[in-house]
């Protein structure tokens, strides 16, 4: 679900190639989650393996992530802990949204609409124990870090970007990584590079967002930002207040400044919502502030051939062909820059 702040927010487009050399911290579910809904058949269905496995996350993984190691970009992916109480009312929404898209799926079935039946199958999707384990272990295969966050994925990589200096960016396409404070934020990263539209396919590259250069952009500060994001709808606020979209909530909280004073002049809107959708801004501001983190060191680990071949070939039906190219692609690369760094210290 996730913050939309889409329509006020500065960024600018930027090329794989500019983030040569970079450390990248990667919202894990969000990305998984972004491969399972993108990666599918005509009619919508995941891709699996003979034994009826989802195996489109595992796909993702490994195609798009050797695309970014082999242009020099080094990635962390930082994987969800518990989640905050608060985002309870979340899942419950998810899972009303599934069981209409479930409905919905099942009529488009009967009538042979693929489109629809790729579009509600998208909805259905779910992270289980046993695709979190092997998404873990197969990125580690391939030499990329994994950090396991004591709470929010993205909370997480946002205090790693802003803790130590070697890391570039978070890589997440929610905006929620803005509010807990990550100085740049990477959306379209993981996405395939050409999209299919109405008017044909177009090419998707990726953008950057800066916190500072977004602040002053919205003649605002952080904590203001985290009061607009609360206007129009987190993850633990989902239905926001009622009537404020995000140039109204942008306009409130340049008008009042003060956290009070915004959600004061607001508190009729907010008591008119439903009991269960009511929420305390004021936990949720403590949320975004003092979000569950820790300091941790990272690895990067040697491509496992063996490990890879077994995960994705012997236990994923995957082709071995295509897997032994992709794997000659990223060897051929690594020497490549090797040889590279060899000129430049000679």
């Amino acid at each position: 679900m996730g913050l939309n702040i889409s329509e006020i927010i500065p960024r600018r487009e930027i090329e794989i190639s500019d983030l040569n050399g970079k450390i990248l911290c990667v919202d894990a579910f969000n990305t998984l989650y972004q491969f399972l809904s993108t990666i599918r058949q005509v009619d919508g269905t995941p891709l699996m393996d003979s034994k009826k496995r989802v195996t489109s996350h595992l796909s993702g993984i490994f195609y798009r992530n050797v695309n970014l190691l082999c242009e020099g970009i080094k990635l962390i992916y930082v994987f969800d802990g518990v989640a905050p109480e608060l985002k309870f009312k979340t899942f419950e929404k998810r899972e009303e949204g599934r069981d209409i898209a479930r409905e919905k799926y099942e009529e488009a079935k009967r009538k042979k609409d693929f489109g629809a039946m790729k579009r509600y199958s998208s909805q259905l999707i779910r992270l289980n124990d046993e695709m979190i384990q092997e998404s873990k272990e197969l990125l580690e295969a391939m030499g990329i870090a994994v950090v396991q966050a004591p709470s929010e994925g993205e909370a997480e990589a946002a205090y790693l970007c802003r803790t130590k200096k070697e890391i570039y960016a978070s890589v997440s396409q929610d905006y929620d990584s803005l509010l807990f404070g990550t100085p740049r934020l990477i959306r379209n990263l993981t996405l395939a590079r050409k999209r299919k539209t109405i008017s044909g396919w177009v090419e998707v590259k990726p953008e950057i967002i800066e916190l500072e250069r977004t602040l002053n952009f919205l003649e605002i500060n952080l904590d203001q930002l985290i009061c607009l994001g609360i206007l129009v709808g987190t993850d633990y606020n989902p239905r926001g207040v009622p009537g404020i979209g995000q140039k109204k909530a942008l306009q409130i909280v340049q008008k009042y400044k003060q956290p009070v004073l915004i959600f004061k002049s607001v508190e009729d809107q907010i008591m008119s919502l439903p009991e269960q959708e009511r929420f305390d801004w004021k936990e949720i501001f403590e949320l975004f502030h003092k979000a569950g983190v820790k300091n941790v060191d990272f690895r990067f680990g040697k491509i496992d051939e063996t490990k890879i071949k077994k995960i994705l070939v012997k236990e994923h039906d995957f082709s071995k062909e295509r897997v032994e190219k992709q794997l000659e692609k990223l060897k051929e690369a690594k020497e490549k820059a090797k040889q590279k760094g060899l000129k430049n210290w000679m």
